[in-house]
Order: C-alpha cells, then sequence, then structure tokens
C-alpha cells in the first residue's frame, strides 16, 4: 500500500499541473483577443474625446476652410440608413434561418445555404456597385434607401446563418413534445423553437448590425452623403462612415480631429445598441420565463 501511494500522488499533481497549464493558456488566449479592441478604443478615445462637444453633436459640418460644425446630420443619417437595413435584412435573414432548420430538408435548402455562405464573403464594394446598378441607376439619385438595401444584403446571410445554427440546437424531443399536443408546426416553430433560440438569434442579429454599421464601400455607391440635414428616403443621406472618410483623407487638422471623434461616436454608438437590444432581450425573456 505504502509503495503505491507515491504513484498515484505523482498522477493527481501532474493532473492538477496539466489543468494549470490549460487554464492559463484559455486565459491569456482570451486576454489577446481582447487587447486589440481595448486598444483600438483606448485609442480612439485619445484622438477623438477632446472634440467632442454639444456644438459636433448637434450641428452639420461648416465649409471647407472654417472651424467648428458637426456630424449631427451623419448620426442621424446613419440611424435612418441602419433602420432600414434592419427592416428589410431582419425578417428576411430570420425567415431564411427558420426555412434551413425546420423545413430545409431538401436540395434546395443546400442551394439556399450555399448561396448564403458565398454572399456572406462577397466584398462589401461588389454589393454596392450591384445595388447601385440596380436601384440608383433606375432611381435616377442616390439616396438612403438604396443604402439601406445594399447594407440588409450583407446582413441577411450573417443573421440566417446563425438563426439555423440556433434552431438547430433546440431539442428535437421539445418540436415532438408540441406536435404532440396538436400544436401546428408554425406555431411550434413561432412560439416555441424561436423563443428557446431567441439568445442566440438576437446575438446573430446584434453581429450583423455591428458589422454593416461601420460600412463605407457600399454607402458611398448607395446613399453619397450629404452636407446637410435630410430625413427623407429617398434622398442622398449622410451617414458617419462616409463623413469619417471624407474627413479622414483631407488635407485639414480640423477635419482630421473630428474624423477622430466621428469614429468614437461610431463605436459608441454601435455598443450602446448592441448593449440596449441584449439588455431588453435578455429581460424579457426573464419575465418570459418567471
Amino acid at each position: 500500500m505504502h509503495n503505491n501511494a507515491a504513484p498515484m500522488r505523482n498522477v493527481g499533481i501532474f493532473r492538477k499541473l496539466k489543468d494549470h497549464i490549460a487554464t492559463f493558456a484559455a486565459a491569456l488566449a482570451a486576454i489577446l483577443v481582447l487587447a486589440p479592441l481595448v486598444s483600438v478604443f483606448a485609442y480612439l478615445v485619445y484622438k477623438g474625446i477632446g472634440s467632442i462637444n454639444i456644438e459636433f453633436l448637434t450641428h452639420t459640418p461648416q465649409p471647407v476652410g472654417e472651424l467648428g460644425g458637426g456630424m449631427a446630420n451623419a448620426i442621424v443619417g446613419s440611424g435612418l440608413i441602419l433602420g432600414i437595413a434592419s427592416l428589410i435584412g431582419v425578417p428576411l435573414g430570420i425567415g431564411a434561418g427558420v426555412y434551413l432548420a425546420e423545413y430545409g430538408r431538401n436540395r434546395y435548402s443546400n442551394y439556399v445555404r450555399f448561396t448564403a455562405d458565398v454572399l456572406n464573403g462577397v466584398p462589401s464594394i461588389v454589393i454596392g456597385i450591384a445595388v447601385y446598378s440596380l436601384v440608383v441607376l433606375r432611381q435616377g439619385h442616390f439616396s438612403a434607401f438604396s443604402g439601406g438595401i445594399a447594407l440588409a444584403i450583407m446582413m441577411v446571410p450573417t443573421i440566417a446563418r446563425t438563426t439555423e445554427e440556433m434552431l438547430l440546437m433546440v431539442p428535437l424531443s421539445v418540436r415532438e413534445a408540441a406536435l404532440g399536443l396538436g400544436i401546428p408546426q408554425w406555431r411550434s416553430t413561432v412560439s416555441i423553437s424561436l423563443r428557446t433560440a431567441a439568445s442566440g438569434v438576437i446575438t446573430g442579429v446584434m453581429l450583423a448590425f455591428a458589422r454593416v454599421a461601420g460600412e463605407t464601400a457600399p454607402l458611398l455607391f448607395t446613399a453619397f452623403g450629404n452636407q446637410f440635414w435630410s430625413l427623407k428616403p429617398n434622398q442622398p443621406t449622410a451617414a458617419l462612415p462616409l463623413q469619417i472618410f471624407t474627413y479622414a483623407i483631407s488635407p485639414f487638422d480640423e477635419w482630421h480631429r473630428q474624423a477622430w471623434a466621428g469614429a468614437l461616436v461610431l463605436i459608441a454608438l454601435i455598443v450602446g445598441t448592441v448593449a440596449i437590444v441584449r439588455l431588453v432581450a435578455s429581460r424579457g425573456m426573464m419575465r418570459h420565463s418567471a
């Protein structure tokens, strides 16, 4: 007995050592993932916080050569374009994901899945050119609506594939129990499967939203930008990414400072929107589960 105790103790120490090494490696990987985000955000705060004031948030850009002004029209314009994109892209993406997970057990679903994967990898500038040819040229002018369509096309594949994966994680026994009670499949999908997978579906929607919120290339061909207030969806509209791009490549130091401030506001709006949606969604799910 005494001779077997030492090897067993050595095995225990070896296992604890491997556990500590694995834990350290996982923690190091997590830190390395967070480091770029924290560094970028900290640098944006350093460069942009000094130029953010009431005038920046409430005024339109000043003419070339004049100091002051702001990006209020671009902030509102970004909200308008992203709202149009969400109204189009979110229902289509969730609907496609539901079809693939619940009804898509055929060859056609493979085509839809392959198309979504390919579309997810198409460069944003290509989507911008396509929408320019199909929408802007037919309308005869740039518009927030065409910008929303371009961003919606980019949102759909991410939302669709995420929704499909989240619905496939819902246990089959849950669906069978609902069908056994005589509930129609569409009602089971909407009331049970989607509600069970709501957290993952919302995460997919937020990922798609955050991805397109900072896109510039497709908006150059669709929304085009505007130096003035424009709340009409069928008119050229300012957007934060476009304004940041215009200011960043200009030769004026004042515009460079405002570009940093605009980038900080854009990141803050994205983080704030995602946080609010997740908070509201989590409270809603807690209320339903109570």
